[in-house]
């Protein structure tokens, strides 16, 4: 019998809203983006790495990745995410047993597009995976900017 965590691993999830597209499917994020991102000034707290490494990292992880899919507003949710309609634009990482631990990091949304919500519909997704965790006993968030981050994840998570 599988657990409803389990099955995140083996069949990754999608939600949709508008143009924009937040999945769990790890083939979909591009490493090489995601490493600028970890090189550049908005993403602070993570440093870029070599993208073996990386790649490893991301499929030793639960993560969520954030798409701009201008195509997905006349197509239905379970429609083409083929990476040629993709443009990467968020992303959030988690860090767990998919039982008892998880530990929430990496949590980004370009700048560009911050403001359109997207940001707290990422850690929505986040929060709706967490809930199926029935014996989560620990789940962590560490941040550089209490007094902006710790507000954003308490409403949005309902710490």
């Amino acid at each position: 019998m599988s657990s409803p965590t389990s099955e995140i691993r083996n069949q990754p999830k999608t939600w949709t809203k508008g143009e924009y597209l937040v999945s769990t499917d790890t083939s979909l994020i591009p490493i090489q983006t995601l490493n600028t991102w970890y090189a550049g000034e908005e993403f602070y707290w993570a440093k870029p790495m070599p993208e073996p490494a990386l790649r490893e990292t991301i499929q030793n992880s639960l993560c969520f990745g954030l798409y701009h899919n201008p195509s997905q507003s006349d197509k239905s949710p379970e429609n083409d995410t083929s990476n040629s309609t993709l443009e990467f634009v968020g992303f959030a990482r988690c860090v767990t047993d998919y039982t008892t631990f998880l530990f929430l990091t990496d949590v980004f949304v370009l700048s560009s597009i911050q403001g359109l919500g997207l940001g707290t519909w990422l850690v929505t997704c986040v929060q709706e995976i967490i809930e199926t965790m029935p014996y989560l006993r620990r789940s962590l968030l560490l941040t550089g900017d209490w007094k902006r981050s710790v507000p954003f994840y308490e409403k949005v998570m309902d710490m």
